[in-house]
């Protein structure tokens, strides 16, 4: 495979939420995009969405060329791929239809091509396992939603991923100005996901044992730890709390406490009548607020954080420079 030729050209596979914010960064990063996707309507839900992001985008800062204009869409598969130099899967997470798609592309694409997918749920040896030819080019890039916003994208190997693959996917995923994370081994969920997970039993818990309300939770969350974890991660934090000790002290404190709180946290049953707790408390919280208010005021705030930390990062590098002379 070789490793030196540019990506300028993504092709899209799948194009809901998913698909569409990544359609909407590459396009913003001066990509070009051809899009495909079999649902009734797609290709104007594409486009509407790609139109409606674009301002966000333009904030965050378009690169040179970047234009919605350069978004193409086909009911083609072969077609839309046929010029691709990396495609981005987005399909269902149904094992049997990713295998058969990625039978389908491994015959077709010229075996330089990336074969990235979006899945949060399969593993990439599952899926690559369809792939005779050049399984070695197939690869996980999970991104979190909505990924023309949030940066994150988890890259993963399947048994027959090759390291070449790797390493040209997080640097093209680097390169549009993502924030890449490699995962060493294979696990359900991946990272990310399996770190909200992790929150999300406790939360539940806690409001199904009536000890705190939909409300009160979140407030607890986006109030209290949130806010620091928009800024540095849990072991960088925890490095913080040690106070001048840092780590080190902060095991000798809290190692204790805090394993000690784990013997207490909930594993609750999602029953019918738990969920019925847990929506009707969600409900109480939101009032008359609609999704499309939520994810406006979520966007909003979000491209405010980005931006400070955009600053922040520049004015880190800047403290860092060596003088010359």
């Amino acid at each position: 495979m070789s490793q030196n030729k540019p990506i300028r050209r993504v092709a899209i596979i799948g194009t809901g939420v998913i698909g569409a914010s990544w359609a909407s960064l590459f396009l913003a990063r001066g990509l070009d995009v051809a899009a495909t996707d079999v649902a009734p309507g797609a290709e104007a839900a594409l486009k509407h969405f790609v139109a409606t992001a674009w301002p966000a985008l333009q904030r965050l800062g378009l690169a040179p060329g970047a234009s919605q204009n350069r978004l193409s869409f086909t009911g083609d598969l072969k077609d839309a791929v046929k010029d691709a130099d990396l495609v981005q899967e987005n399909g269902p997470e149904k094992i049997e239809f990713k295998k058969t798609l990625y039978r389908q592309l491994d015959e077709v694409l010229h075996p330089s091509v990336i074969i990235a997918s979006s899945s949060s749920g399969l593993t990439m040896s599952e899926i690559q396992s369809a792939c005779e030819m050049h399984p070695e080019r197939c690869v996980i890039g999970h991104p979190f939603n909505p990924p023309h916003l949030i940066p994150l994208v988890e890259i993963v190997g399947g048994a027959k991923t090759s390291e070449a693959t790797i390493k040209r996917a997080a640097e093209f995923y680097t390169s549009i100005g993502q924030r890449t994370v490699r995962v060493n081994k294979e696990m359900p969920g991946h990272v990310a996901n399996r770190l909200q997970a992790a929150l999300a039993r406790e939360v539940y818990y806690l409001v199904a044992e009536g000890v705190v309300s939909a409300a009160d939770v979140d407030t607890a969350l986006c109030w209290g730890p949130g806010l620091r974890w928009g800024i540095m991660g849990n072991m960088v934090l925890n490095h913080l709390g040690g106070g001048p000790g840092g780590i080190e002290h902060f095991f000798q404190q809290f190692a204790g406490p805090m394993t000690a709180w784990w013997k207490t946290l909930g594993s609750p049953v999602l029953t019918p009548d738990v969920q019925k707790k847990l929506i009707d408390s969600v409900h109480t919280e939101l009032g008359s607020r609609t999704i499309e208010e939520l994810a406006a005021e979520r966007d909003e705030v979000l491209l405010g954080l980005l931006a400070l930390r955009k600053k922040a990062a520049k004015s880190s590098q800047e403290k860092t420079k060596v003088p010359v002379g």
